[in-house]
């Protein structure tokens, strides 16, 4: 039987909530029956944090894929990929704030004044914020061409996540290395749309001036 476009875009939606759900639940189970190793809060940490900069560079590679695999509705599930995205910088965030400094939030103000790592964590989570709040089809439809400026921000927001990323570890940068050069090489995919909103802001800017 021959699927129809609605269909694919439910079985890849279906797929994607397995893949991208799937590894968080396991390893909340493993957490659980406490099988994370000598430091599980860290574990946790470190999981959820990296899961979203996955999350986050698979929501890059679906423009330049979908064109390349017409069969398969991808640019119908970006949005899903950016709340997963966002979900499991919230778990990182939870996570944090949790187990790490027990509910306090003083210290929790004070760790994101005094380390610059977790302030550009934050500035990164709320961007993530910004950017779920604003992708449901009603909200697009009321923003109009200020949603696409708005979403846009995705495009720094990686970045910043991965300089979090490398300041957050104590040692070692070619893991972060690595993830730097993916997003660049996908971003270089988008090096004239990205161009072209800079050099708008730049003229938006001298204009009002």
């Amino acid at each position: 039987m021959k699927l129809t476009s609605k269909n694919k875009t439910v079985l890849l939606k279906t797929i994607l909530h397995c893949i991208l759900f799937g590894p968080a639940a396991w390893f909340f189970y493993l957490a659980v029956l406490n099988q994370l190793g000598a430091d599980p809060v860290q574990a946790i940490i470190h999981f959820t944090g990296l899961s979203a900069l996955k999350v986050l560079i698979l929501g890059l590679i679906v423009s330049p894929l979908a064109p390349k695999v017409k069969m398969i509705p991808l640019m119908q599930v970006r949005r899903l990929i950016g709340l997963y995205a966002f979900f499991y910088a919230c778990l990182h965030l939870l996570s944090f704030f949790i187990f790490d400094l027990q509910l306090d939030w003083s210290l929790f103000i004070s760790e994101i004044i005094k380390r610059p790592y977790i302030t550009v964590g934050m500035i990164a989570w709320l961007a993530l914020l910004v950017l779920s709040v604003t992708s449901p089809m009603f909200v697009r439809r009321r923003l109009g061409k200020r949603w696409q400026s708005l979403h846009n921000l995705i495009y720094i927001t990686v970045p910043v996540v991965i300089l979090h990323f490398y300041w957050s570890l104590k040692s070692g940068w070619v893991e972060p290395l690595v993830y730097l050069i993916i997003t660049l090489l996908l971003l270089r995919y988008r090096s004239q749309k990205i161009s072209r909103l800079f050099s708008r802001k730049i003229k938006t800017t001298l204009l009002k001036n």
